[in-house]
């Protein structure tokens, strides 16, 4: 009777303790969910021209890889399906401009739903993303097709190869670079583009290789990684000095409405690794910073300017104590702009101290010299002089032609046969209107949109006050004072 009472005892311990090492036969090994949460986009880009059509079939690819936590789980160049969800009407102010120009299309912007994910193997996974209108980037080129990538079990070993084999990439990209200038691609669709609109009413498209970032609507999982504990002693720990990490933006962010001290919150869109290969941040992290010095643009071309930097680091939520053995904290640190894309008509640069500048190109003097010469050439009657005849009213045909497009495009040029003085009078408008665009009107603004991609470095570690550090060497468990 007594053996069987210590039995009744012994035998929950004993099972309790045979379901734990099975659960974890390995204590050394955490399980890490790999999950591609919602609100991450999918950085894509047509493979062909898609007309502005409500239902059109929509083909793209991935620009870059899909991280989740350390590892690729979604490769570069996958292909993406979807279509046109929704067509809605521009702004009134780049309606009032394309009236300008002489374009009365009832211009449209196609908004765009990405349905069917297709792996590299064949795999199509269903997923959801928010409606989204393509960007102002155009990819110059298709990029090569990226090298398979082991999405379970690549981690740190498959990143270290797909980072070697992206700066192989990257080094041939730079010595075909100057060739691609000259036989680029698309550039007799960029030549019909420009002619089309020049009519007065012309169809609509997005031009093939627009970019799109389409935000996931539904998380996509991949399974579970098993991470050794090794391999995850430097987790949240502060980066190494001049670290490069990559970042995209979780506002959107304007020198023309930014004030200083606005907060600043960004996400890490890749892992960021130590010499060693030990992960320090990955997938997801949070930063925070603030706005430290803005000024918008001015007149006379003079391009918006802007500052700011990220002082604080924190894991993503999903990592618990139950997962790593430690609850996430949040790190001071200083990062500060390395390299940035622009999401404004204009480009910018980044100074040594990462301050933003927005640029104007000095081609941009091309089209009023361009203006002026056919503007000049408008008010020229006398062209029929050298052939001895007198001036009449339906001499230089040519140069109001040219005058009546410089001003309001093909309709313009059919105008001015009318009149020599409507050429005239179209002409000068052209190059009043080139002036000023170009020369007079305001610079551009440095303009980043949400999801915008940007590399930050990482500066030195933040010195802890003396007094504070005393403090927690002789309590270690005293937390700061707050008022």
């Amino acid at each position: 009777m007594r053996l069987f009472s210590a039995l009744l005892f012994f035998c929950p311990a004993v099972l309790t303790t045979a379901q734990t090492i099975d659960n974890n036969p390995d204590s050394s090994t955490r399980n890490i969910p790999l999950v591609v949460p919602s609100g991450v986009p999918l950085r894509v880009y047509l493979t062909k021209r898609l007309p502005k059509r409500v239902g059109e079939p929509v083909d793209a690819k991935l620009l870059e890889p899909v991280f989740a936590f350390d590892r690729i789980v979604v490769p570069a160049g996958s292909q993406v399906l979807g279509q046109v969800s929704r067509l809605q009407p521009v702004t009134k102010m780049r309606r009032a401009s394309a009236i300008l120009g002489g374009d009365f299309t009832p211009l449209h912007d196609a908004e765009v739903q990405f349905t069917t994910l297709v792996m590299p193997d064949g795999r199509k996974i269903p997923l959801q993303t928010a409606e989204t209108i393509g960007l102002n980037t155009i990819v110059p080129r298709y990029p090569r097709k990226a090298r398979p990538v082991q999405t379970q079990t690549g981690g740190i070993l498959g990143m270290g190869k797909h980072q070697a084999q992206t700066q192989i990439d990257a080094a041939k990209d730079k010595l075909n670079s100057i060739a691609d200038m000259v036989r680029g691609p698309d550039k007799k669709e960029l030549v019909e583009d420009f002619l089309i609109k020049k009519l007065p009413y012309h169809p609509q498209w997005v031009r093939r290789g627009t970019r799109f970032d389409a935000e996931l609507s539904q998380p996509l999982e991949f399974g579970v990684a098993a991470m050794n504990a090794d391999s995850l002693r430097l987790l949240g720990t502060q980066p190494p000095p001049d670290s490069i990490a990559h970042i995209r933006l979780m506002t959107d962010l304007s020198s023309g409405t930014a004030e200083q001290g606005d907060p600043v919150d960004a996400v890490l869109s890749q892992p960021l690794f130590s010499a060693d290969h030990k992960l320090i941040l990955p997938e997801g992290t949070r930063l925070s910073g603030s706005v430290a010095f803005v000024h918008s643009a001015r007149w006379l071309h003079r391009g918006g300017q802007m500052r700011f930097s990220f002082q604080n680091v924190d894991l993503p939520a999903g990592l618990t104590r139950a997962a790593l053995d430690t609850e996430p904290q949040t790190t001071k640190t200083q990062a500060a702009l390395a390299s940035v894309e622009s999401a404004g008509t204009g480009k910018v640069k980044v100074d040594e101290e990462g301050g933003v500048k927005a640029t104007e190109p000095k081609t941009r003097f091309i089209a009023p010299i361009i203006s002026f010469l056919v503007a000049t050439k408008s008010a020229d009657h006398d062209t029929d002089r050298d052939l001895g005849k007198l001036p009449t009213s339906n001499g230089n045909v040519g140069g109001r032609s040219l005058g009546g497009a410089s001003g309001f495009g093909l309709l313009g040029m059919a105008a001015s046969q009318a009149s020599p003085m409507v050429g005239t009078v179209f002409g000068f408008y052209g190059l009043a209107w080139s002036v000023y665009s170009n020369i007079l009107s305001r610079g551009s603004e440095v303009e980043f949109d949400k999801n915008a991609a940007m590399d930050i470095r990482f500066g030195g570690r933040i010195p802890i006050p003396a007094a504070a550090s005393k403090l927690r060497a002789s309590h270690p468990s005293a937390a700061p004072a707050t008022n």
